[in-house]
């Protein structure tokens, strides 16, 4: 590209913002001029004053290491991501059709356990047309029949979902990963758009984004239909969250802040004589009728109410009696883990009648083995990921592996097959982002939201992206719609 800071950027074969013969693309045109004028010492004025201002907002995230929690800056990158309208518009279609698909998934996974007593065949529907394998869902680890109990008669599992996706170097999108349990980032994508305005106006004189509050409306319409049926007038809403030690504690009070909401802990809930649950703010306590929970299921056992109670069982208890409901219902993980995703086509077929309008990598399922056999020997030339809840999401890339690695990797697939899944790798484009100095092709994420919101499925205008920095936490971009 001739002139201009990116002037001499190495732009790979496939980049978002600029060709591979070194032209910008139209997206980006109009901040060109600005982030020229600015220079390489302005830019790293407005990346320095961004640090400054998001270290004193304290935008971090957490980690656990050797037992002690650990807190680590995620750096915003000063030149936004630009998505134009139309491919905002198919990547919205494609995540609403796949968070439709799930929700469908999960209502009839967990319908199963409620048929009568003398079906024969208990199994969900999409088990009884042979579409998956019974043990797909029976033994899958995340699913758990005491989450039956945790969700009023009728409500959708799944509130707030979120889709992982990447740009393809052919310039289209694919799906990497479903998160239908507490998906995080949307907290972030607020406040990055907020630092960015405050360190760069300029940009946003050059070009204008879509604002980001029509997101928080439609959040917030959502979580109020999350509120059980008994629910009269204005629901209450509270953020539940497990305190300052959480690694995402910081977003749960942007997202609070943003509904006009407070957050909560366990020691803030309290039960009503009517099975309900009221909630300390301020010293004072309220009735609550929604809970948007924030934080990991598998931990809610380990937090108690002020009455003694393990939080897990007082939530119950108040679901049951009809008086709260959670976003998300716990036992979501059942439709999100990698082994289901291999899924997800099918199940939008099946639930939905439709063709998936976005694609995803295609995935083998270790434990069948048929899928087994298609992956032996191949494992140097794809991607090994572990299903949830036999050891996490540690994902190994057969490429980069040495030959002591992928022979330690294919002994471990063989000896426990059920462990994992395989992946075919994609080819992905890059995204500039400001580096020591400079700017440098990085590999990105882009986080789509979306909510079950009046009679069906929308997508938040507020996706989050993450940007590869080498660090112990990726990085991120501003993510502008363009009207």
């Amino acid at each position: 590209m001739s002139g201009g800071l990116l002037a001499g950027y190495p732009a790979p074969t496939a980049d978002e913002a600029v060709t591979a013969e070194g032209r910008l693309r139209p997206e980006y045109a109009a901040l060109e001029p600005v982030v020229a004028g600015l220079g390489t010492e302005g830019i790293a004025g407005a990346a320095r004053a961004l640090a400054e201002l998001r270290a004193a907002r304290g935008v971090a995230l957490g980690s656990w290491t050797d037992g002690r929690h650990e807190r680590h800056p995620v750096v915003l990158d000063p030149l936004p991501r630009v998505l134009p309208a139309d491919q905002w518009r198919s990547v919205a279609a494609g995540v609403e059709q796949r968070h439709r698909a799930l929700g469908a998934f999960l209502a009839d996974v967990y319908r199963a356990a409620g048929r009568r007593r003398g079906d024969v065949d208990r199994a969900p529907e999409i088990v009884r047309a042979g579409v998956l394998p019974e043990w797909a869902v029976e033994h899958n680890p995340a699913r758990d029949p005491a989450a039956i109990g945790q969700a009023w008669r009728g409500q959708p599992r799944a509130t707030v979902a979120a889709a992982d996706l990447v740009r393809t170097a052919d310039g289209g999108w694919a799906v990497t990963a479903d998160d239908l349990r507490t998906p995080a980032g949307l907290g972030f994508a607020l406040e990055d758009r907020l630092a960015l305005r405050a360190a760069l106006p300029g940009l946003f004189a050059a070009a204008a984004p879509a604002p980001l509050e029509a997101a928080v409306d439609l959040l917030r319409a959502a979580l109020a239909e999350a509120a059980p049926p008994a629910c009269a007038g204005v629901p209450e809403v509270a953020v539940l969250s497990a305190g300052e030690g959480d690694s995402s504690r910081f977003e749960h009070a942007v997202l609070a802040a943003a509904l006009g909401v407070p957050v909560v802990t366990a020691g803030d809930l309290w039960p009503r004589p009517d099975g309900g649950l009221e909630v300390a703010v301020d010293g004072e306590r309220r009735p609550v009728d929604v809970l948007y929970r924030r934080f990991d299921e598998g931990t809610l056992g380990a937090y108690r109410t002020p009455v003694g109670s393990p939080l897990d069982v007082q939530l119950t208890e108040a679901v049951r009696a009809g008086l709260l409901g959670l976003a998300n219902v716990p036992g979501n993980g059942v439709a999100d883990d990698a082994a289901t995703f291999a899924w997800v086509p099918a199940m939008i077929g099946f639930y939905l009648g439709e063709q998936p309008l976005l694609p995803s990598p295609r995935t083998w399922v270790l434990a069948d083995p048929a899928s087994l056999a298609e992956v032996r020997g191949r494992l140097a030339e794809l991607v090994v990921e572990e299903v949830a809840g036999y050891g996490g999401h540690a994902a190994v890339d057969g490429r980069t592996c040495s030959a002591a690695e992928l022979d330690r990797l294919t002994a471990e697939v063989a000896a426990t097959p059920h462990r994992f899944v395989a992946r075919e790798p994609l080819a992905e484009a890059t995204v500039p982002a400001f580096v020591d100095g400079t700017f440098r092709p990085r590999s990105a994420r882009l986080r789509v939201f979306s909510v079950v919101c009046g009679d069906g499925v929308r997508a938040l205008p507020a996706p989050w992206t993450r940007v590869a920095s080498g660090g112990p936490v990726a990085g991120s971009k501003d993510t502008w719609l363009l009207p």
